[in-house]
């Protein structure tokens, strides 16, 4: 049984007030993950202006799903105007690069503001999350390859976690037991995405989902994320055949219909849970 609880029962416990950050609760902390967000007709520069005046301080990290700004990496000023927006050099700051911000290149800014490599894994408090870039395609093959053996080491020796997240820009789901083709829920279906140069057929369902699976059974909770969505369908929440969550959302034009996904760790049990919130309304608590 997964240990993940879903929105419905979240929100009871949110009525009772037992889980809130916002209500200053210390044996609980937040994170918030938030999917393209640019902020459209802003010549690439600009951040949705409500995430921009989000408080977001309630929250241990921010996890951000790509597409942050329209032309993220064009000018370096712009990078220098997302580190001061989300601090991109705290630990638990994670930036997985959408397709707006890695196609012009200049990734070492990337590297620069966050001392990481674009894909990576980092622990803390019992979460072990993988960082993807989707964007690197067979063409790179050494940056392909050591991603795929970066998250390939991570599934084999993960073990005192309790959760395993990837975060993700596209949609590379396809074919997943249950769960529908990437392109219903998202503004991506790269169904022909490859993990590595060693097999042309090392699409996610075929490389890398086999080891989610085998991390799930070896009891660590499994949730896949992904932020290329928003233009359709403003959230996606489904489990797979094999016990392993996928969610999903996105902003798009100021929409107010916009989500954000919210996650509350209880640092005494380690249980996660995790809702989505309207955009709009978590303004409105500022």
């Amino acid at each position: 049984m997964s240990r993940i609880v879903n929105s419905f029962f979240l929100s009871l416990l949110f009525v009772a007030g037992t889980i809130s950050a916002q209500q200053g609760n210390d044996t609980s902390i937040s994170y918030i993950f938030i999917g393209h967000c640019y902020q459209n007709g802003t010549l690439g520069k600009k951040i949705d202006y409500r995430v921009e005046a989000l408080n977001k301080s309630p929250y241990e990290g921010i996890w951000l799903g790509g597409d942050v700004c329209s032309e993220a990496m064009l000018n370096y000023s712009t990078i220098q105007y997302i580190d001061s927006t989300f601090n991109l050099g705290n630990p638990e700051t994670h930036w997985s690069l959408g397709n707006h911000d890695a196609r012009v290149g200049n990734w070492e800014w990337y590297s620069e503001f966050t001392n990481r490599k674009t894909f990576y894994a980092y622990t803390s408090n019992k979460i072990t999350r993988i960082i993807m870039n989707t964007n690197i395609v067979p063409y790179n093959c050494e940056l392909l390859d050591s991603q795929y053996n970066m998250i390939k080491n991570v599934c084999d020796t993960v073990s005192d976690s309790r959760y395993l997240i990837l975060i993700m820009h596209h949609g590379i789901w396809s074919g997943v037991p249950d769960l529908p083709p990437a392109f219903v829920y998202a503004q991506s279906d790269l169904k022909y995405w490859n993990s590595n140069c060693y097999d042309v057929n090392s699409t996610f369902v075929n490389s890398i989902y086999p080891m989610l699976v085998n991390v799930e059974n070896r009891g660590v909770d499994v949730i896949c994320i992904l932020g290329d969505m928003g233009a359709g369908p403003k959230k996606f929440d489904q489990e797979s055949v094999d016990g392993i969550r996928f969610l999903g959302c996105g902003l798009d034009n100021n929409s107010p219909e916009d989500n954000v996904l919210i996650f509350h760790l209880n640092k005494i049990s380690y249980d996660l849970t995790y809702e989505f919130h309207n955009l709009d309304s978590l303004l409105l608590n500022n």
